[in-house]
């Protein structure tokens, strides 16, 4: 085998893990043809009724189900066996309280509307984290997209050189592109702090000896690509995608996954645990023109000492998201950013033995700022133990729906499976939350 084959350079393992993740980089072309005819624009209707406005959609997940009572809704008339230690606390908008935890996003209330009454009937993690990701059910017979993946093949892209979807700590559980194309799925970043890895040359390979390499490459695919595989859109994606990983590599933008590259003062003011510098590199990524970021952040499943581990966990959420919306909203991004914390349900009310809280779908909450949505409102409601929506009651399908008309995708357009089974964003019925927006 020739000594000069890809292999010798470290970058290998980064052209692999992309071109099969097939994260969607645009470099014209047969991919271009393929996919620009799912590209929307703004909807005219949904820019009428308030939505559209955002270009990015930042997309905070807190795996194993965030306690609600204690967070978005609390209920400081309730009895101690549901309220517990959590206090709430006023906000900078009259009449909306948060729990104790929560201080710095208190002070950026204006900017944020609640959404109080979502209720699914999947309350199992997995099952629950699939719907709130996709507005359908699991089902053995088809793997739904996610919303990231959605919003990468309905809209356009925005940056020629970076994927549309970027999906930062996420676990094996997400469903990806779903039944998609490869090229709708996210990139996936393990570690904020290191990046993107593998994607420096060694001392010694030059420009030319790479693009030989390549050369030669394309020579050894070029009987399987046209006697065995003709117009096949997946060895077409991979190979499409190989040499937009390459274009990647030697792309400026690269710079947006460097961390270093901000001062000291902003990567504290976010936090330094590994979730909160992932919503400051999420922050950097929308700058350059990624559509859709994903940042999870795991370990809510309490269901024991609820209360000390809330003291621990929450913070951390509240910074890097107190942080994020006072910097998006100083660059002058909040307008075109969505920001959504959401969970896949909330946690008992009622506080079970070892203090604790156990999975609750019937009733729990989410959030969202930017991207055209009125602050300082609240949409729904619970009764008086946060046990039992009351009113506005809300689905996973009407929660993809709503990310939908925020960037201005019909919610209702329909994409056929490769089984020819019609798909929707906003799930079979979903619809969105329309009085979110002003």
């Amino acid at each position: 085998m020739n000594p000069n084959r890809l292999n010798e350079l470290n970058r290998r393992d980064f052209l692999s893990t992309t071109a099969k993740t097939c994260f969607g980089l645009t470099i014209g072309g047969s991919m271009a043809r393929l996919f620009n005819d799912n590209a929307w624009a703004v909807d005219p209707a949904i820019a009428r009724a308030g939505g559209g406005k955002a270009k990015h959609v930042i997309y905070l997940y807190m795996s194993g189900g965030m306690t609600h009572i204690d967070t978005f809704d609390p209920k400081p008339e309730a009895p101690s066996e549901f309220r517990g230690s959590t206090k709430a606390i006023s906000t900078k908008v009259d009449g909306i309280q948060l729990g104790h935890c929560l201080p710095m996003l208190a002070k950026q209330m204006d900017k944020v509307a609640l959404v109080r009454s979502l209720s699914t009937t999947q309350g199992a993690h997995e099952q629950g984290k699939y719907l709130m990701h996709t507005g359908y059910s699991p089902r053995g017979s088809v793997l739904h997209p996610s919303s990231g993946s959605w919003t990468a093949k309905l809209t356009a892209r925005i940056s020629e050189d970076l994927p549309p979807f970027v999906l930062i700590g996420g676990g094996n559980q997400h469903p990806g592109a779903g039944f998609f194309e490869p090229n709708s799925a996210p990139l996936p970043i393990g570690d904020p702090e290191k990046g993107l890895q593998n994607v420096e040359p060694r001392d010694n390979t030059t420009d030319a000896s790479l693009k030989r390499q390549l050369d030669m490459r394309l020579d050894l695919d070029h009987d399987f690509d046209t006697k065995f595989h003709r117009g096949q859109k997946t060895v077409r994606a991979y190979n499409d995608m190989y040499d937009s990983a390459i274009k990647m590599m030697k792309s400026k933008d690269l710079e947006a996954f460097d961390l270093s590259r901000e001062s000291e003062v902003t990567r504290n003011a976010y936090g330094r645990e590994r979730f909160s510098q992932g919503v400051l590199l999420a922050r950097r990524l929308v700058e350059k023109g990624v559509r859709f970021v994903e940042v999870e952040y795991g370990g809510f499943d309490w269901h024991a000492d609820n209360f000390t581990q809330m003291e621990e966990k929450i913070p951390v959420l509240d910074q890097a998201l107190g942080a994020l919306l006072a910097d998006l909203s100083a660059k002058g991004l909040l307008d075109s950013t969505l920001v959504v914390v959401a969970t896949e349900f909330g946690r008992s009310p009622r506080i079970a033995s070892d203090a604790g809280r156990n999975h609750y779908p019937k009733a729990f909450s989410c959030l969202f700022a930017g991207g055209g949505v009125k602050g300082g409102f609240v949409h729904g409601k619970t009764d008086e133990t946060a046990s039992t929506v009351v009113e506005g009651k809300v689905g996973a399908d009407d929660f993809n729906a709503t990310i939908a008309f925020a960037l201005g995708i019909p919610h209702d357009k329909v994409v056929m499976s490769p089984a020819k089974r019609p798909f929707k964003m906003g799930g079979k019925e979903g619809q969105p939350i329309t009085s979110l927006f002003g």
